[in-house]
């Protein structure tokens, strides 16, 4: 049987879940069976032999879906292999050194430290100010946040052949 993967997303305006795609763009090149999908559709993920779990941070906080995800089954994602993945930072630069070493929210340390992930990565995100409202866009501002689309597909990708190497050992 060979390794099916799970990639789970949380994205609020879709830059995420394009990175989850790539991502399971691939893991498939590589030769495995990866489903994509939303965090609040993934459901019960005991048929998957790993899972990828993403979602875009905001102000230091994942979207509500991921958070869910990630909390409700903690038990069967620390039997497998997780690799875990916030975007978000724009600007130049290491993603976590601009987020001054934040991997992910203190809200689900306990979880992260029962799963014990293979990985935690950074990357950078999109920021769109025309889809987003007023107050967000003025949090933007307050935080003096970069607009534009700063994703790093060449990091993306070598991060998912990573994935692939270790699952396909």
């Amino acid at each position: 049987m060979g390794e099916k993967v799970l990639v789970a997303h949380a994205s609020k305006y879709g830059a995420t879940a394009e990175i989850a795609e790539k991502i399971g763009e691939v893991l498939r090149e590589a030769g495995l069976t990866v489903d994509v999908l939303p965090a609040k559709q993934a459901g019960d993920p005991s048929s998957y032999t790993a899972v990828v779990l993403g979602s875009a941070a905001y102000i230091g906080q994942w979207r509500r879906e991921a958070v869910k995800f990630i909390k409700s089954n903690q038990k069967l994602l620390a039997e497998r292999p997780v690799w875990i993945f916030s975007s978000g930072p724009s600007g130049k630069g290491d993603p976590v050194e601009l987020l001054k070493g934040w991997r992910f929210p203190g809200k689900i340390k306990s979880a992260v430290e029962t799963i014990k992930p293979v990985d935690v990565a950074v990357f950078h995100g999109v920021i769109d100010l025309d889809k987003m409202n007023a107050l967000e866009r003025f949090m933007m501002k307050n935080v003096k946040a970069t607009p534009g689309d700063f994703r790093d597909w060449d990091a993306i990708a070598a991060w998912a052949k990573s994935i692939a190497a270790k699952l396909k050992k």
